[in-house]
């Protein structure tokens, strides 16, 4: 199914939110359902709770209600749709990241993989950590976390999430 067919999940973005957490795009699944991380084999709303983002384990269909909780979502790429490897490079807008960040401010993000984070950079994955970024006084706080989809069992940790979760809550 080619990218432009796919239903774009909208940004769940408002001024001074807490966090921010910024995917490289929708999921197949996501897109066709409208709600981030959607998929059942995706650890993202287990690990936000165990990690104490939240303080209990949201559904999917729940992610608007976590404005509530100071938490947004975005992506890198609003038209493409699939595993990373298969989003176009055209789709991915990192002008209209950074232009929609700098416009709402918030005080972190977090890209759910170090895919997301590479385009954000401009540089391989393999030269990015995880957890917590080096600071740009320009920029809200920056984590990078382990992609939370089944995809990517082999690299999975809670430990960055868990940093994550002690830095908001300071």
């Amino acid at each position: 199914m080619p990218d432009s067919a796919l239903h774009r999940l909208p940004d769940q973005l408002r001024q001074h939110l807490r966090l921010v957490f910024v995917g490289t795009a929708a999921s197949t699944r996501s897109a066709e359902l409208g709600h981030y991380y959607a998929h059942p084999g995706n650890r993202f709303w287990r690990a936000i709770h165990e990690a104490g983002i939240t303080p209990r384990r949201y559904q999917p269909g729940e992610f608007a209600s976590l404005l509530e909780l100071g938490i947004g979502f975005t992506d890198l790429s609003k038209s493409g749709a699939g595993m990373d490897h298969q989003i176009a490079a055209a789709s991915i807008d990192v002008p209209g990241f950074r232009a929609k960040i700098e416009k709402c401010r918030p005080k972190t993000i977090a890209f759910t993989s170090k895919k997301a984070a590479s385009l954000f950079y401009g540089r391989p994955s393999r030269g990015i950590a995880l957890g917590r970024q080096p600071r740009d006084e320009n920029w809200p706080e920056i984590f990078v976390l382990p992609s939370p989809s089944g995809a990517a069992s082999g690299h999975w940790t809670l430990q960055p999430w868990r940093e994550l979760a002690a830095w908001i809550a300071a």
